[in-house]
């Protein structure tokens, strides 16, 4: 893992994370506990703030960052940001899923169990209410979330993660 020193901010984080190999922390980023950050993924406080709670992961080959001066980026608690990924300086609430190849640009904010499915692209400004999911290019809400969504998807990958990060510990 590298983590890097910015202007005199340097990643924190809290108990029980795992960092792949040959992933990157750089810069004025807080993390707290049971983070894991995958294989090639980058999480880049260079530019501006980054913080992300507990439980979340950031799967292989996300990207994770702001804009200069204009949007920090704010990850909630139990999130899971899929392969190649990208979050860009917008605001992430609790138990979401970012799915795989999923774009989250500037000034975005992604509701509390909400899902951003695989691909889709939510454009800048776009607020993404709790409980929908998103798809699309650009992404739109294409049904509301019930209950077995949220535990069999969102709930299920964020602990699964939490499992797969133990093997990596030991």
């Amino acid at each position: 893992m590298l983590i890097k020193s910015v202007k005199g901010k340097t990643p924190s984080y809290g108990l029980d994370c795992f960092f792949a190999e040959n992933s990157t922390l750089i810069g004025d980023v807080k993390m707290g506990d049971e983070v894991s950050v995958w294989y090639q993924a980058v999480v880049r406080g260079d530019v501006n703030i980054i913080r992300i709670g507990n439980r979340v992961n950031i799967q292989d080959g996300a990207i994770i960052h702001g804009t200069f001066e204009k949007s920090s980026t704010h990850i909630g608690n139990n999130v899971s940001i899929g392969h190649n990924a990208i979050v860009h300086g917008c605001r992430i609430h609790d138990n979401v899923l970012i799915g795989m190849g999923s774009i989250v640009m500037d000034h975005c904010e992604i509701g509390s169990n909400s899902i951003v499915a695989a691909g889709a692209v939510v454009v800048q400004n776009t607020i993404v209410p709790p409980g929908t999911v998103f798809a699309g290019v650009p992404a739109k809400k294409i049904k509301d979330i019930d209950i077995n969504l949220q535990k069999n998807e969102i709930e299920r990958i964020a602990q699964n993660y939490i499992m797969y990060s133990s093997w990596f510990k030991t």
